[in-house]
């Protein structure tokens, strides 16, 4: 009987997303008690004819192929969701890969902890170059989703949530308070986000626990092409729109909260700059200042 379901949305990256399923193939929970649902977002490349070989040389991994027409990757999610048969669904990426108890890490959570609602893992960027000079830890957080509060289980403090690509969620708790926003989450080449941060806050004002399991682990596979910078502008700036697409959706009163909040970011990403700058690592600092006038300018005008 399936009881986890993992579900991986993907758009055009054939490639990565054969990397990810290697990983999964190599999983040490029972393979009758969980599967893989891909969801074809409008592959353009050989997504389709690569997954259907490897499922084929895999047969022991209970995998299959959906598609999904509506471009997006909440949408994307949603119908891996609605395709999916676990009692237990873990969300993850295509350019990742999993350790080999991801799987067990979240059946046997779900089933020790019956009052989670949902839960979250480690995130470990795996660059695939040498990191530039001006990447510190607060510009890695967009880029790499970096995530990790140390060795133990743990509820999420409350101002954190678990990253995109790796979360988990009771069924019976998308089935009350519904899933993921399409009008948040990448789409294409949009890097929008904030759809998980959205659905995390839902179910915390349900009064829902969201907690933290560190045996649940993700590689974030990063290439070269994310430490360009024009990407990485767009990228601070989207993350900019969505929070402001989400605390708009939540109230006027919870968009003015968040500009109050992004005035104390300010005063804290320019005493981070000045320490750069006095380490003799200021480019570093002028990122940090980078990112948060992108940030800024997303959340004002998008």
């Amino acid at each position: 009987m399936i009881e986890l379901s993992i579900v991986i949305a993907t758009y055009n990256r054939a490639q990565p997303l054969l990397r990810t399923l290697g990983s999964l193939a190599r999983q040490t929970l029972d393979p009758a008690l969980w599967e893989v649902v891909v969801v074809d977002n409008n592959c353009a490349d050989d997504t389709a004819a690569r997954f259907a070989r490897w499922a084929e040389a895999h047969p022991k991994v209970n995998a299959r192929l959906t598609r999904e027409p509506q471009q997006g990757l909440s949408p994307a999610r949603n119908r891996g969701v609605a395709e999916s048969a676990g009692a237990y669904i873990a969300i993850i990426d295509d350019d990742e890969e999993v350790n080999p108890e991801f799987a067990e890490s979240y059946f046997r959570f779900f089933r020790d902890y019956p009052g989670a609602a949902a839960a979250g893992g480690r995130i470990v960027p795996l660059y695939e170059y040498a990191p530039p000079a001006w990447l510190s830890p607060y510009t890695e957080r967009p880029i790499a989703g970096t995530l990790d509060l140390g060795p133990e289980a743990r509820p999420f403090p409350a101002r954190k949530f678990p990253g995109g690509g790796n979360m988990a969620v009771r069924r019976s708790a998308l089935v009350r308070y519904g899933a993921f926003d399409p009008a948040l989450g990448r789409t294409g080449a949009n890097p929008l986000a904030g759809e998980e941060k959205e659905l995390f806050g839902r179910l915390r004002a349900g009064g829902e626990q969201v907690w933290y399991v560190p045996g649940a682990v993700i590689y974030h596979i990063i290439p070269e092409s994310k430490f360009d910078p024009a990407y990485f502008d767009r990228l601070t700036r989207q993350s900019g729109v969505s929070e402001r697409i989400r605390t708009q959706g939540i109230s006027r009163a919870a968009y003015l909260a968040r500009l109050l909040a992004e005035a104390v970011k300010w005063g804290g990403t320019l005493a981070l700059a000045a320490g750069y700058a006095l380490r003799g690592e200021a480019i570093k600092g002028r990122y940090l200042i980078r990112m948060r006038r992108n940030v800024t300018c997303g959340l004002l005008k998008g």
